[in-house]
């Protein structure tokens, strides 16, 4: 059941307002109504229990599509060598990646080019198509933080990037879900800090495309659905540029000011293993 951040106390919104659906993306479908009891609840002062961040799961655990954006940051663009994007570069990560904040990551057992991506995320309010930029702020229900994790080998391998975008679990998503009355998303610190060094530390002010345009350019093709994520892209400083990729044991900690942080320990993924109909008998290969 969803719960209410407040200070460090969670409001129990099962409790303090049963009548609420028992997922976020069902109480944002209700719109105002919705968001209007989860107010009530938090100000009945019901329901109340320490906040315990590692009990925490993904505020989304299920999007209905979820997706990224590349080559969205200026100085990360120069870092490439690649010319400035006319158009935003939008692709897709599957719903299979999305895991919980503070969770164990694998380095997969097929590669060692395991690399971070600190973004800020949009996760959509209202159903919707066409949105101008000018209406777009209508549709965010609120921001999460997304850790893209990356396999760049797959990544870079048959001129997509969807595969290496979409491992097992290589979706960070959390600690909660920041509603847009409380922050200003255009304007926030972004960094991803790796076993207590700063690897990667900008602002969402650098973004060349920003939300609200990310918003236009993607409900022009698709239907947004309540739920919807958008990873708004990463800033200079991954680990491939510098022939840095995460080992096990690795502390990964990505924070946006306003939101939080969420942090991961790399592990490694056991030997491949084929398994059809369920992991009950395993074939090393």
């Amino acid at each position: 059941m969803p719960v209410a951040v407040v200070g460090d106390e969670v409001v129990d919104l099962g409790k303090a307002a049963p009548g609420l659906p028992g997922t976020l993306t069902g109480i944002l479908a209700l719109g105002q109504a919705g968001l209007d009891a989860v107010s009530a609840a938090i100000t009945s002062g019901a329901a109340r229990s320490a906040l315990d961040t590692s009990a925490l799961t993904s505020p989304i655990p299920d999007p209905p599509k979820f997706w990224a954006i590349g080559m969205n940051y200026a100085e990360h663009v120069r870092e490439t060598g690649k010319p400035f994007p006319e158009f935003p570069t939008v692709f897709a990560k599957m719903p299979n990646t999305v895991t919980g904040p503070y969770v164990d990551v694998e380095r997969p057992a097929v590669s060692d080019k395991l690399d971070f991506e600190c973004e800020l995320g949009i996760v959509i309010g209202k159903r919707c198509r066409h949105v101008s930029r000018e209406r777009a702020h209508e549709v965010i229900a609120g921001f999460t933080i997304v850790n893209d994790y990356s396999v760049r080998d797959f990544q870079m391998r048959g001129g997509q990037w969807v595969l290496g975008k979409s491992f097992d679990g290589h979706g960070v998503v959390g600690p909660w879900l920041v509603t847009p009355d409380e922050l200003d998303p255009h304007s926030l610190g972004i960094r991803t800090i790796v076993n207590g060094e700063t690897r990667q530390n900008s602002n969402t002010a650098n973004l060349i495309f920003d939300c609200y345009r990310l918003i236009e350019e993607v409900s022009s093709a698709a239907t947004l659905e309540v739920g919807d994520l958008i990873a708004t892209g990463t800033p200079g400083g991954v680990g491939v540029m510098e022939d840095r990729f995460l080992v096990p044991g690795d502390l990964v900690r990505v924070e946006i000011d306003g939101i939080g942080h969420i942090e991961n320990r790399i592990v490694q993924e056991p030997a491949a293993t084929e398994w059809i109909d369920g992991p009950t008998e395993s074939i090393t290969t």
